[in-house]
């Protein structure tokens, strides 16, 4: 690699082949993902005029692909990860364009787009997994920071693009048409990517599929690390799908504003969240991580409660505390996991990890979805404790040492190599 151990600047990073490549791939599609979570539940909200249906819909979009993500995992590790991003890509696509596209037609019943949601979701870990465990086997250990941060910065960057963009589309052409422009940028992002490098590693593998899935299962579950952040970060989560719905609520239905105005509030926290990753991802977190996830997350249950009195500049403040506190809570569930997680093991470890740390989103939707209907303070207010959970579990259940975390379980695997790129 061309970046020495002593040098740990961005450009150093961008030095690493392909990588600007891969980083804008990358970036096309998180902004058409960021643009789904906001024009989908606008696109339910309008047509269909239901919170407990954009609820679901939300959950319905995100929970089949976690419960299938040690299988996309241990595919994963056997077949490399480029080609199977690839195949993620081109399924939203294609997903996004027949929701536009029957929608315009008037043939879109909800029962119809419960099951194509549910359906593209099958396939979403091969790409966010995909990716994220690439850049620890392409990127020198010295430069992991720089890569996280670079990371969240890419959900940065999509969050502050994205919806704002979603609630324009919304707005003047309707969730139809959004839904077919975001089927775009995937078939964009899909081009970008093609021929990118799949370095070659060692894989822990039995030859079975389903065998290699439920080890990776055991092996993250066995993880004292990988364990307590699911369960921090997916408690953490449960905030987030209260905020996907509450916010569209509280300015289409209370403030009267337009889909516009719903991209601006999330968009305030990626700005915030910018600034932090960028700050955070110069530091050393070794030894750090703990702190950086248990603080912030308390911290996050006093940004919800700026949402009670239903005031706009109250929510743009909200979520700007709320986009500045995500960024040291990204660099340290970042490296943390990626110093704690064998290389053998990384595609189902980390595909299952991230998985477990997504499920509160989803589940916070629909119960907000839920909630919200009957009553917003009920709905903030589960938000808020969701907050404080998630900062206890990660100071209390986060170990100082990774003594015996890299063990795979079970019986010994045979070690194979990956097909190179």
């Amino acid at each position: 690699m061309p970046p020495t151990s002593l040098d740990r600047s961005y450009r150093a990073l961008f030095r690493v082949p392909s990588m600007a490549r891969i980083v804008a791939g990358m970036q096309i599609a998180r902004i058409g993902q960021s643009m789904v979570s906001v024009a989908m539940v606008l696109f339910t909200l309008t047509a269909y005029h239901s919170a407990e249906l954009a609820g679901l819909v939300t959950f319905v979009a995100i929970v089949p692909g976690m419960l299938v993500s040690p299988i996309a995992g241990a595919l994963l590790d056997r077949h490399g990860r480029s080609r199977l991003v690839l195949v993620d890509y081109a399924v939203a696509g294609l997903s996004l364009a027949l929701i536009g596209g029957l929608a315009l037609a008037g043939a879109l019943p909800v029962w119809a787009l419960l099951l194509i949601a549910g359906v593209s979701s099958l396939t979403a870990p091969l790409s966010s997994t995909g990716l994220r465990s690439l850049f620890p086997l392409l990127v020198p250990v010295p430069l992991w920071e720089r890569i996280n941060a670079v990371d969240s910065m890419g959900y940065v960057m999509a969050t502050i693009i994205g919806p704002p963009l979603a609630g324009v589309v919304v707005g003047l052409w309707g969730g139809p048409t959004a839904m077919v422009v975001i089927a775009l940028a995937y078939a964009i992002a899909a081009i970008v990517l093609i021929g990118i490098p799949d370095p070659r590693t060692d894989v822990a593998s039995t030859g079975r599929l389903f065998l290699d899935a439920w080890q990776g299962l055991r092996y993250t579950w066995g993880n004292p690390t990988l364990r307590a952040l699911g369960f921090s970060i997916s408690a953490l989560n449960l905030s987030g799908g209260v905020t996907t719905i509450v916010i569209p609520l509280i300015v289409l239905d209370r403030l009267h504003q337009g889909p516009a105005t719903v991209g601006m509030v999330f968009a305030v926290m990626g700005v915030g969240g910018g600034v932090a990753a960028l700050a955070f991802g110069r530091m050393n977190s070794a030894g750090r991580e703990r702190r950086m996830l248990a603080l912030p997350m308390v911290a996050s249950a006093a940004a919800l409660l700026l949402l009670l009195p239903e005031q706009l500049a109250l929510m743009v403040g909200a979520m700007t505390l709320i986009g500045l506190l995500n960024g040291p809570i990204d660099i340290g569930m970042f490296t943390l996991r990626q110093r704690r997680t064998d290389p053998a093991w990384m595609g189902r470890a980390f595909a299952v990890s991230m998985s477990l740390n997504f499920a509160g989103f989803p589940v916070g939707s629909a119960i907000a979805g839920w909630l919200a209907a009957r009553s917003i303070p009920v709905a903030i207010a589960f938000g808020v404790a969701a907050c404080l959970v998630a900062g206890v579990i990660a100071a209390r259940g986060i170990p100082d040492a990774n003594a015996g975390e890299h063990d795979a379980p079970g019986r010994t695997a045979r070690t194979s190599p990956a097909p190179g790129g």
